[in-house]
């Protein structure tokens, strides 16, 4: 029996990247891993004023590290996978495009760090975070879980809504405007905080019949909490044991059956 033909050396980084069944692919994910938290917990303590002052000169330097080597991991995911493009429009593609641009943004901003703009794509760095997803197992599995049971959620989110707004409209009947519940719309928000089982505190009913619809809507969001989480555990339970971890060479999503021979995402061949 002839010998298979060795993949190319393009193909065995893909595998090495886009996959983790192999030891080098582990290596891989277990070092990206931990470069993606480094960098996560170096923005962090950047936003601390005390430590910003005393150390924001190697924090910054820090920073342009993992922003360079994160640029060529990226740059090294089109050069392996077999169509770019399709993978620099996927999702994570776009994430890995996110984590790295604001720094490469503020070379041409100087001075001009206290713009909220210039804030807010300092804060698209944490983006890099969601390129964590991939990488652990069973993520992927949580959100597609998510997506199936949308409309259940749906449901479960408007009809929480609806006893909000009946229990905030009566509250305010109840204790009035002149006290705490000054209008329905702040009536609706004690009731979620207290469906909720939040119970801040901030607004209280000084009625006994206010109280009492107190009690009655935290004893019913004790009642309804487990709700979502049997639909969730629903789903997961159906998607559990269908697909693999194998990854599409053209994209690199990854959730497919294991008698997959195309994309699930992108229709190109798995093979």
């Amino acid at each position: 029996m002839p010998d298979s033909p060795r993949p190319s050396r393009r193909e065995r980084w893909r595998e090495i990247i886009f996959e983790a069944e192999t030891p080098a692919g582990r290596r891989f994910d277990v070092t990206l891993l931990w470069l993606i938290g480094l960098s996560v917990g170096c923005v962090m303590l950047e936003s601390v004023p005390s430590v910003k002052r005393a150390y924001g000169g190697p924090l910054q330097a820090v920073e342009w590290g993992f922003t360079i080597l994160f640029t060529l991991e990226y740059l090294l995911r089109l050069c392996v996978v077999r169509h770019p493009l399709r993978y620099a429009r996927s999702f994570y593609g776009i994430i890995d495009v996110l984590s790295v641009l604001p720094t490469y943004l503020m070379v041409f901003f100087p001075g001009m760090q206290a713009l909220l703009v210039i804030r807010i794509l300092r804060i698209l760095r944490m983006f890099r975070v969601f390129k964590m997803v991939r990488h652990v197992n069973g993520a992927e599995l949580l959100v597609r879980a998510l997506y199936g049971a949308r409309a259940k959620i749906t449901v479960f989110f408007a009809f929480m809504l609806a006893i909000s707004v009946v229990a905030g409209t009566l509250m305010y009947l109840i204790e009035g405007p002149d006290g705490d519940f000054s209008s329905i719309p702040t009536s609706v928000y004690w009731a979620i905080v207290t469906i909720t089982t939040l119970g801040f505190g901030d607004i209280t009913p000084a009625t006994g019949m206010g109280r009492f619809l107190t009690s009655v809507l935290a004893l019913t969001g004790y009642a309804v909490i487990a709700v979502p989480t049997g639909i969730l555990t629903s789903e997961i339970s159906n998607l559990v044991g269908v697909d693999t971890s194998d990854a599409c060479p053209s994209c690199g999503v990854h959730g497919h059956l294991p008698d997959a021979r195309f994309c699930r995402r992108c229709g190109a061949p798995m093979g």
